[in-house]
């Protein structure tokens, strides 16, 4: 079976939020756009390029594919994996894009998805898609958290664990710190959580 990896930059306030790019995602009045900047360094770099070139096919959500679909398909020198992977896309409007392999999904997403981890093929990566992704927590769709947690707190935007996550127990498969303290973490699913820890 395919595991689902949601893979993402937060704050220690579990924000998510235009963590890229000054003007990524403004929505909600967000305005600390691009603040993983100042933490970025080679450890940070090194992680993130290995999981790049990992086999994947990408789950994202319709306002990451809108921001990714400009982007990929003319830098892949620098990814070229992503303009391979067969891109699942949530989105209730969207049905067609020159961005290809692309495959829309509506309806019932976590049906869909939980057929598709059934599918041959990679491992499933969930970048960004925060409403997406609290749907596949919600329906116990998530593999695995391959998260960096930089040392900052946002105080507004969009969370990573927002209301109405269930209850899951996670343990960790691999972690470092980087010297701007940086954690870079993964988490991979753990049985079921023990209420009491017993």
């Amino acid at each position: 079976m395919r595991k689902l990896i949601v893979i993402s930059h937060l704050s220690l306030d579990g924000v998510i939020q235009s963590m890229g790019r000054a003007d990524e995602d403004p929505s909600g009045g967000f305005a600390y756009g691009g603040w993983i900047g100042a933490y970025t360094d080679e450890l940070v770099g090194s992680v993130v390029q290995r999981e790049m070139k990992l086999p994947f096919d990408l789950l994202i959500g319709r306002k990451t594919f809108d921001i990714w679909a400009p982007y990929w398909p003319y830098h892949a020198d620098i990814w070229p994996g992503v303009n391979t992977a067969t891109k699942y896309v949530a989105s209730n409007t969207l049905t067609a894009h020159e961005w290809q392999p692309t495959v829309f999904l509506s309806g019932d997403i976590g049906a869909k998805v939980s057929q598709i981890k059934q599918q041959p093929g990679p491992d499933l990566h969930v970048y960004g898609s925060g409403n997406l992704v609290q749907t596949l927590m919600q329906q116990d769709l998530v593999d695995a958290f391959w998260l960096k947690i930089y040392p900052l707190t946002l105080g507004k935007g969009k969370r990573l664990f927002a209301d109405g996550s269930i209850p899951l127990a996670f343990k960790v498969t691999e972690s470092q710190v980087t010297p701007k303290g940086v954690i870079l973490v993964n988490y991979e699913r753990d049985g079921a959580l023990t209420p009491g820890g017993s």
